[in-house]
């Protein structure tokens, strides 16, 4: 005799998941619900909402590296549960660490002996790794006045106005002052001789920059070492040297090995690198090496025993993943200096196909240079087209494409620029299409009228606000219109625009 039973509501089994009652009722966004749901149900919902979230393999916005082999995401997920401060408990996902820095070390060409380890530290990227090695700069500053007998409260670094926001965040959590060099048009990145200028008796550092954000450049570290050993010995300062090689670490050694920019200058005393871009490592780990343990001070270093011995510790957060660092140790012994070249060189050359092909449509100047990070930088020439860089950008996410448009900092600002970044899973398919779309966003864009806001040019006057272009036709004062009324006047352009397309689109021939 066969049984029939009634399925009730706690026997989520035989639901389909999206006949639950879990995907027809929404679910509280910022407070705990009171009930739990089926994981099936926890997992579709978290799922369906993450797809909107754009393709991380067509982010050319980001650095960070957004493909790995599968062998090594096998290693990260057997590795996710291991906290990596729990160095006792851990004993060989510390010594891969260890062989990390040893390898980064060898890398920048740190004058180690035969037996001697390399000093630094794995972080979770490069900006605890500045902190670190700002927090290093400043206390040896520091401890050099107190023992001259000199004030000590007032430190200041100096930057190119192009460094990335975490200098910025340095300068302001561990009260230092933050001496930028202004940038100029066509000349985007720190002026060693202006650099050299601004440094005093209370310049903890210069820091050079191996890879611009904006375009992708390399700084002249060489130069501003040779200026700052000149002014050194005139002054009897030892303004020292940090490279922020976040981009630039694992490039460099690899395209342009006889380029000095590392620890063959001997004012570099610290180079941090980002092992998440071109380390070609998921988000999460950087690294931060030292000269010599001279160079970071003692007392800057803990030591803790509650872990079960005692293990010296410089960080800012206490737990974190194993994972990225088990990671890069994949990366370095994997690819090794052949891999490694091998991919460096396949994103630079992608990077030049793709700034030939832009410079053939004739409607852009390129910004970037062909020495520096594998990025193609470019802003449009004709600045009277009646559309900008954001247009464009805005435009070509229809295709899926993710390319940043920004302005460049301070001294600059005017300059708008598009930048596409190569990263290793850049196929030379993928920068074909990119040009291919870049035309057909263009040709688009020709067909449609230019932006309202690109037509009326406003000013100040003594009277009030005044439209150049009707001021100029009749001599007449035009009141520059309301919010509300500029946008009432947009949004009526574009739906007789429209309408207007539509008519000519039925109209029989």
């Amino acid at each position: 005799m066969v049984l029939s039973k009634i399925a009730s509501q706690s026997d989520v089994s035989v639901h389909s998941t999206f006949a639950s009652r879990y995907v027809r009722e929404s679910l509280p966004r910022y407070k705990m619900p009171e009930n739990s749901i089926p994981k099936e149900a926890a997992f579709q919902i978290i799922n369906d909402e993450l797809m909107l979230d754009g393709n991380p393999r067509l982010n050319l916005a980001s650095f960070v590296t957004t493909w790995m082999e599968p062998e090594c995401d096998k290693l990260i997920m057997d590795s996710i549960n291991k906290n990596y401060v729990d160095m006792d408990e851990y004993p060989v996902t510390t010594e891969l660490q260890n062989r990390c820095v040893n390898i980064i070390a060898h890398l920048f060409n740190a004058p180690l002996g035969e037996s001697e380890a390399a000093v630094g530290v794995g972080t979770v990227g490069s900006s605890e790794a500045i902190m670190l090695a700002g927090l290093a700069f400043k206390r040896k500053w520091q401890n050099k006045r107190k023992a001259e007998g000199k004030p000590y409260d007032k430190p200041n670094i100096v930057t190119g106005a192009n460094v990335q926001v975490c200098w910025e965040k340095f300068a302001r959590y561990f009260e230092v002052e933050l001496k930028e060099v202004k940038l100029t048009e066509d000349y985007y990145v720190m002026d060693p001789v202006k650099a050299a200028e601004m440094v005093d008796e209370n310049t903890i550092c210069v820091a050079a920059i191996l890879g611009s954000t904006l375009n992708g450049e390399f700084e002249d570290v060489k130069l501003l070492n040779d200026l700052l050993v000149e002014k050194n010995r005139i002054t009897g300062w030892d303004t020292p040297i940090h490279v922020d090689a976040a981009s630039g670490g694992f490039i460099a050694p690899f395209l342009w090995p006889d380029l000095e920019w590392d620890f063959r200058l001997p004012l570099v005393k610290s180079i941090n690198v980002s092992g998440h871009k071109y380390g070609l490592v998921y988000a999460g780990v950087g690294w931060v090496i030292w000269r010599s343990k001279e160079d970071l001070p003692e007392e800057l270093i803990f030591h803790i025993n509650y872990l079960g011995t005692d293990q010296p510790t410089f960080t800012l957060n206490f737990s974190k993943g194993s994972s990225q660092i088990i990671a890069q140790y994949y990366q370095l012994i994997r690819l090794g200096y052949e891999g490694y070249r091998n991919v460096m060189e396949n994103c630079h050359e992608n990077a030049m196909m793709l700034k030939e092909g832009l410079e053939k449509t004739g409607r852009f100047k390129i910004v970037s240079k062909d020495i520096g990070v594998p990025l193609v930088a470019f802003s449009l020439v004709d600045k009277s087209w009646g559309h900008d860089e954001f247009e464009i950008a805005e435009t070509l996410r229809r295709f899926g494409w993710i390319v940043p448009a920004y302005t460049m900092p301070a001294d600059a600002k005017h300059i708008t620029v598009l930048r596409v970044v190569i990263r290793e899973d850049f196929s030379r398919t993928l920068a074909e299409r990119l040009v291919h779309d870049i035309t057909k966003v263009l040709h688009e864009l020709d067909s449609l009228p230019a932006k309202l806001s690109a037509k009326i040019s406003v000013k100040s006057e003594e009277n009030g606000k005044i439209n150049d272009t009707e001021a100029g036709k009749n001599g007449t004062t035009v009141v520059k219109k309301t919010a509300t009324e500029t946008q009432r006047e947009i949004t009526t352009y574009w739906r007789n625009f429209v309408m207007a397309k539509k008519s000519n689109r039925n109209k029989i021939c």
